[in-house]
């Protein structure tokens, strides 16, 4: 995915937020889980200089997010952490990246203990740029409705204008 991660986590954060009125951050947290793998790219370019495509990260390991995410919430839920619902939306958002990146890219669903990479349609090199080729394809349309679903949940959201009596009526 390249443009669908953000909005993909804030329509999560705003089924969630429906879900669970007291849950206040839980668009922040969908929205952030919805990135925060991708914090790998920093690595990807500032140190292995793109040597290994960055999905063989532990960032992209949905086994890592899954673990982290159900230690996470057995603490929340022991503790009595009152942002529960936010610290679930958080990993669900994560967990959403994963789905949603192994639609056309790689993802190792079973890592670290099978690296086998499973994606649902492979996007073909056909042009001198790799964002190109993925723009190109059917399936950015997908990531393109995600966004405009986005966009209409947000414009639903908006107040109405309140009108206003003229004078002299």
């Amino acid at each position: 995915m390249l443009v669908a991660l953000l909005p993909s986590g804030y329509i999560l954060g705003r089924f969630a937020r429906k879900r669970w009125e007291k849950a206040s951050g839980a668009v922040t947290a969908a929205m952030i889980g919805s990135v925060i793998p991708d914090i790998d790219m920093l690595y990807f370019h500032l140190v292995d200089a793109g040597r290994i495509h960055h999905h063989a990260y532990i960032t992209h390991w949905p086994l890592f997010w899954a673990s982290i995410g159900a230690a996470g919430l057995i603490v929340c839920s022991v503790l009595r952490i009152r942002h529960l619902p936010s610290v679930a939306v958080f990993f669900a958002g994560a967990m959403l990246h994963m789905v949603l990146d192994t639609i056309a890219s790689p993802i190792m669903w079973l890592a670290p203990f099978d690296r086998h990479p499973f994606e649902l349609v492979a996007v073909p090199a056909r042009y001198g740029s790799w964002v190109l080729s993925f723009i190109l394809h059917w399936t950015f349309a997908l990531e393109l409705l995600i966004c405009l679903w986005a966009l209409r949940l947000a414009w639903l959201r908006r107040p109405l204008p309140v009108d206003t009596p003229q004078k002299g009526t």
